[in-house]
């Protein structure tokens, strides 16, 4: 999963702009042991890098599963794993923190992790 260029991306798709206008937070993206820190500062995605080693400072984490964020980003997904709520039934994504942001701006979360799969491609 590469998010070093998931700014560029994020910022050349103008829907995800306007379902996060209202979003600024810092969110931790961790998969197994790699861990990233995306900025988030009204809708726009500003900066992914990796989150350092010790104590990340974070408003909301989102916590995969490796194995079920790998079936997330086949193209297509199989049944069941097509989206940020389908793996959170699955048991392999959880949402730790501040979960308002998350909720509120889901459609955002939903369109910059769909971008994620459309890379691995």
């Amino acid at each position: 999963m590469n998010l070093a260029a998931l700014p560029a991306r994020v910022a050349a798709t103008p829907g995800l702009a306007r379902w996060g206008r209202h979003l600024t937070a810092e969110v931790l993206v961790e998969a197994g042991e790699r861990r990233w820190i995306l900025s988030v500062r009204d809708g726009a995605l500003v900066r992914a890098e990796a989150a350092p080693a010790i104590m990340p400072r974070y408003d909301l984490a989102l916590r995969f599963d490796p194995a079920g964020l790998e079936k997330f980003l086949q193209s297509p997904p199989p049944p069941g794993w097509h989206d940020l709520m389908a793996l959170m039934r699955q048991g392999a994504l959880q949402v730790e923190g501040d979960v308002q942001p998350f909720m509120a701006h889901l459609f955002w979360f939903k369109g910059v992790f769909a971008l994620l799969r459309e890379s691995a491609a």
